[in-house]
């Protein structure tokens, strides 16, 4: 690859395993899939082979050899499983410079490790239930879709939650005719510019057991989610459902579908960690850059111990860079 514009991983949580399966995506991708980490080469496992940069545009000059970095002061060590609160600033002020580098143009996608929001929360006041609305903050408060997938499963799942990162019980009244809306042109959107697929086909799940069952278990289905999807169709969406979500995930329903709006966090995750926990990807929808990270948490349980597993991270980052390059084409065309 000799793309000067590569993936720039932002560090996440030091105390996590963020930097271990930074190590060790590097070792597996090195010049095949250059990339630059941004944060504190203290942090980094003992004997990872890293050399400062300068510039992104100098990674694929030097990751055959080590993994590039991109220096970023943190004024504590990381112990493994116990987030430093005085490091919580600097966690999401790489974030941020992290995304000013991908709008300049200096890097060609954001792959984010993982973060975790209690800690920056108690550490620096951190206002925002995740990265995913922290980003679209950065992005100038664009509306945004988190999709999580796995181009690994055949058929692939994709699989975007409405609501996000609230408690169950809000769920009903967030799960909004616009919101919904929203949620299915930013999903069609993704799928025919960055995914390549010109006739994208979304279905939706229903918000009840069994769809509703015809109003005995709730009437969503009825009342409002089945008449936006017929409306939606007769405009040229390719939608179908409202679905019941518990027979939308095995083999022969995933071919009938190239992503699946789900109504709430657990509905639409559940099933892609369960079907593919190593190697799903995070996706945020909506943003004026790429943005990946994979799918799973600092996992404090077991970080310092060598056993993480990198496989979602290289999965995040194959697709940030594949991503990446479908945007530069779609730009010079």
């Amino acid at each position: 690859m000799t793309d000067r514009q590569p993936v720039i991983v932002s560090c996440g949580e030091p105390a996590g395993i963020g930097p271990e399966v930074a190590a060790k995506a590097w070792a597996r991708l090195r010049a095949r899939l250059p990339f630059v980490w941004l944060g504190d080469p203290a942090h980094l496992p003992a004997g990872t082979a890293y050399k400062h940069i300068s510039h992104p545009s100098e990674a694929a000059d030097v990751a055959s050899e080590a993994l590039p970095v991109l220096l970023h002061g943190f004024p504590a060590p990381a112990t493994p499983g116990q987030p430093a609160p005085a490091n919580a600033a600097e966690v999401i002020a790489v974030i941020a410079r992290a995304v000013a580098l991908v709008q300049a143009g200096e890097a060609a996608a954001l792959c984010t490790a993982p973060i975790h929001k209690g800690a920056l929360h108690a550490g620096a006041g951190f206002a925002f239930p995740g990265h995913t609305e922290y980003l679209a903050h950065l992005a100038g408060g664009v509306p945004v879709a988190m999709m999580l997938a796995s181009e690994a499963l055949a058929p692939p799942l994709r699989v975007v939650p409405a609501t996000i990162h609230i408690a169950l019980r809000e769920v009903p009244k967030a799960f909004t005719p616009a919101l919904l809306r929203q949620t299915i042109a930013l999903t069609e959107a993704a799928l025919r510019c960055d995914f390549g697929i010109a006739l994208p086909r979304i279905a939706v799940a229903g918000l009840n057991p069994h769809a509703g069952e015809a109003g005995a278990m709730g009437d969503e289905e009825t009342r409002w989610i089945a008449p936006l999807v017929a409306a939606l169709r007769a405009v040229g969406f390719t939608l179908s459902g409202p679905h019941p979500a518990d027979t939308l995930f095995h083999p022969a329903a995933r071919a009938r579908y190239d992503a699946v709006i789900c109504a709430y966090h657990d509905q639409a995750l559940i099933p892609i960690k369960t079907l593919d926990f190593a190697g799903g990807v995070n996706l945020t929808l909506g943003l004026p850059f790429v943005r990946t990270s994979p799918d799973h948490g600092t996992a404090f349980d077991i970080a310092g111990q060598g056993i993480a597993d990198a496989s979602s991270m290289i999965a995040a980052l194959e697709m940030a860079a594949r991503l990446g390059a479908a945007r530069r084409a779609a730009a010079r065309a």
